[in-house]
């Protein structure tokens, strides 16, 4: 007899979710970028249980080139240099499994997000596009849950992380769902799974990542191409809304005076006999010899180099937000990342790239 209940001890409290229901009954395609997306979507199929060599063991030695993903060059200080080999080893796993973690949290929430919106958006293509979705992140919830797996064990997910996927589901108005989700999520996905599948040498981990990655690339379409085709229909008070939402949700991401995700980073370290106080005094001594040996230019980070384009790109970056984008940024990352105004800091705004897929596997710039 199996042992199935219907309220498991691993789940949350439901909570009330307003969103209305609309049907459409004209079944010719309207946004014909859309129904080009759904038809790609569907071609692009793939299995995570056969199309990924799960009998290969993670290579522990090479995963150790992974990134950390904490935005600071700490893995450059003498302290951590000093640490022994097996030590590293150990903190880059946990830190991973962190990261893979929230990964795979967002993407459970990208499902449910997904299957709101088909519900919800308007268009006959926009719903067919977001039952692809839903299928994809079904498969990216399945296969980092079985990466993490091997590799460590899944990690609670951040409160920060936590507060966005809430106001996305929370929320009645399906832009603000295509926002939250499509655009700034997504867009900040997108970008580390880019980072980290470009310098990780962890062969499983690279395979995953191509897969995961290409889908996400059309995820994030969807919401660009989508919007912008909208804003232009919104009145400005309904544009200045969906402004302030954008803005709200990639604060609270990467705000660091915050109680979220490095702090978090802190603690799994601490489990290993990492010494924070020993850490940051080395980074400081140390800073000006690191910075003089980085690559020259901006380092732009997810949200200044994607996020933030992308809305402007959608007609949601009007001169009062870009103030307010300004504003956080110089506060977490200072005036060499942010500019020392918005003239400046709207100056060095990327363009997208003409094709995030190839974009996101490296091969455009």
């Amino acid at each position: 007899m199996s042992d199935f209940t219907i309220q498991t001890p691993t789940q949350e409290p439901g909570y009330d979710t307003a969103m209305e229901v609309v049907f459409q009954w004209n079944y010719d395609p309207e946004v014909e970028e859309l129904r080009n997306l759904y038809v790609k979507a569907a071609e692009a199929q793939w299995i995570g249980a056969r199309d990924i060599d799960w009998n290969r063991e993670i290579d522990l030695v090479k995963f150790a080139t992974t990134p950390l993903g904490t935005g600071v060059p700490i893995d450059k200080t003498s302290y951590w240099q000093s640490l022994p080999q097996e030590t590293v080893i150990e903190l880059t796993r946990r830190t991973a499994s962190f990261r893979l973690s929230q990964f795979l949290h967002g993407e459970q929430g990208a499902l449910m997000v997904a299957a709101q919106l088909v519900n919800a958006v308007p268009h006959t293509d926009a719903k067919f596009y977001a039952a692809t979705q839903t299928m994809d992140e079904a498969r990216h919830v399945e296969v980092f849950a079985r990466y993490i797996e091997k590799l460590d064990e899944i990690r609670p997910i951040a409160p920060a992380l936590k507060g966005i996927l809430d106001s996305t589901l929370e929320t009645g108005d399906w832009m603000k769902k295509l926002v939250g989700m499509q655009i700034v999520v997504e867009g900040l996905a997108l970008y580390a799974f880019r980072e980290m599948r470009a310098t990780t040498e962890e062969p499983l981990l690279k395979e995953l990542l191509t897969y995961v990655a290409r889908d996400e690339s059309r995820h994030h379409a969807y919401g660009v191409q989508y919007i912008e085709r909208c804003v232009p229909c919104l009145s400005d008070s309904a544009r200045m809304e969906l402004e302030d939402f954008a803005l709200e949700c990639a604060r609270v991401l990467i705000d660091r005076n915050s109680q979220g995700f490095f702090t978090t980073l802190l603690q799994i370290w601490s489990e290993v006999g990492v010494d924070p106080a020993a850490l940051f005094t080395s980074l400081h001594e140390e800073r000006e010899l690191i910075m003089r040996d980085m690559p020259r230019g901006k380092r732009l980070g997810p949200v200044q180099g994607f996020v933030i384009p992308t809305l402007r790109r959608c007609g949601l970056l009007s001169e009062r937000v870009a103030s307010h984008f300004h504003g956080f940024l110089r506060d977490n990352f200072g005036d060499r990342v942010a500019g020392q105004n918005v003239e400046e800091f709207l100056a060095h705004l990327p363009d997208l790239p003409t094709d995030t897929a190839k974009w996101v596997i490296g091969e455009i710039q």
